[in-house]
Formats: structure tokens, C-alpha cells, sequence
């Protein structure tokens, strides 16, 4: 069960990561219009997938937690089970009602008043990267002390 609790953190930070170094640099260079239909497309598939892999790997380190018989690695499972919620605490509550409203946007019908929400929704996706990495790290400890 620890192999999944970094698979999951591991692969939670890994898009994430790549998400932050790759394609929010992308995003931002795209002018609005275009920014809305690529935003669009990109979360068709990351949508229904990450909160499965997150609260899954969630699951996981609480269940490894109740689990582990030594108190120093049972509290590193608790801290990355905790590490995980934040990662989905934060997209459920910031990143994605940004992109409800970006997907709810006609590309070319581009309100005149329209708010960029780019620069918000980095400053998310960065706080939930980090959380996801720090949780893959102390996973790893932990597995590695188990």
C-alpha cells in the first residue's frame, strides 16, 4: 500500500509540476480568446481524473496511517494524508470555480469587462504544487521507514 501512496502523490505532483513549468507559461502567452479555448480543451481530461488520483492517494495514507505500528512513520502518513486534502481543498475551492467560469465563456464572444483570471489561478495551481510535492516527499520518508 505504500507503493500507491507515492504512485498517487508521485503522479499528483507530476502533473501538477508540469502543468506549472509547461503550460501556465503557455496559457498566459495566449491572448484571451485563444487562452479560453485552450484552457477548455486542456481540462477535458484532467478534470475527472485528478480528484480520483488525489483523494484516492488521500485514502491511501490515512489507511497507512491507522495501520503502522510505529508512531514516527504513522505520523508521516497522517501529514501527507493531510498534504493531499490540501491539494484538493484548494483546487475544489479556488482552481476550480476559476475554471468553471472560464469554461462557461464563449471564445468568440469575449465580454468586453472580462476579468483575466490567469494570474489567480497561477497563484493557486503554485500553493497545490507544493503541497503535492511536499506530500510526495514525505511519502517517500515514510515508505522508506515502514
Amino acid at each position: 500500500m505504500g507503493t500507491m501512496a507515492v504512485l498517487g502523490s508521485g503522479l499528483t505532483a507530476g502533473v501538477l509540476f508540469c502543468v506549472a513549468l509547461s503550460v501556465v507559461p503557455a496559457l498566459r502567452a495566449l491572448p484571451p480568446d485563444r487562452y479560453v479555448q485552450a484552457h477548455q480543451l486542456l481540462g477535458r481530461n484532467y478534470d475527472p481524473t485528478m480528484p480520483v488520483i488525489v483523494l484516492s492517494t488521500a485514502l491511501v495514507d490515512v489507511l497507512l496511517a491507522v495501520v503502522t505500528p510505529e508512531a514516527g512513520t504513522r505520523s508521516l502518513f497522517v501529514i501527507a494524508g493531510v498534504l493531499m486534502v490540501g491539494v484538493s481543498a484548494v483546487s475544489h475551492l479556488c482552481n476550480v470555480p476559476i475554471n468553471r467560469r472560464v469554461k462557461g465563456l464563449d471564445p468568440a464572444a469575449m465580454p468586453q469587462d472580462w476579468t483575466d483570471p490567469r494570474p489567480v489561478w497561477r497563484r493557486w495551481h503554485l500553493l497545490r504544487t507544493v503541497l503535492s510535492v511536499v506530500a510526495l516527499v514525505v511519502n517517500a520518508a515514510a515508505v522508506a521507514l515502514a
